[in-house]
């Protein structure tokens, strides 16, 4: 047996197996990693108001995520003109754009490890009481 391990029922159990490490704290929240998202795949990246209408947000929630991005170095800002206006275009930073698909593959352990934990058993089934189907 190895240390942090130890046998019940005969199982082994590893602690922190699930403490997932991996999920950056800058990037979890769910808007936050809806901004990542939709930058990811932009190289020129987007203006403000195409992050709002992609990621439902408003003005101010949209401001503040994107100062917690900026401050983790996940996302710069350039500001452009466009039509005589100035407009804000955002961009992943190449450091956050390592970090975000760092973050991408813990999430994906998180995926596999909760389909191998909630397979029923087939024979789960057989055991219902009568009149009880599963869903």
């Amino acid at each position: 047996m190895t240390p942090g391990n130890s046998r019940r029922g005969g199982e082994q159990k590893t602690d922190g197996r699930f403490a997932y490490e991996g999920l950056d704290r800058a990037i979890h929240e769910k808007a936050r990693l809806g901004i990542l998202t939709s930058l990811c795949g932009r190289r020129d990246g987007l203006s403000f108001n195409d992050l709002k209408d992609l990621c439902s947000l408003t003005d101010g929630n949209l401001s503040r995520h994107l100062a917690v991005l900026s401050e983790a170095g996940l996302v710069d800002m350039d500001k452009a003109r466009t039509k005589s206006r100035p407009q804000s275009i955002y961009r992943i930073t190449a450091g956050g754009r390592r970090r975000f698909l760092e973050y991408i593959s813990v999430l994906e352990t998180v995926v596999a490890d909760a389909a191998a934990n909630s397979a029923e058993p087939k024979s789960a089934s057989t055991k219902l009481a009568r009149g009880w189907s599963s869903a």
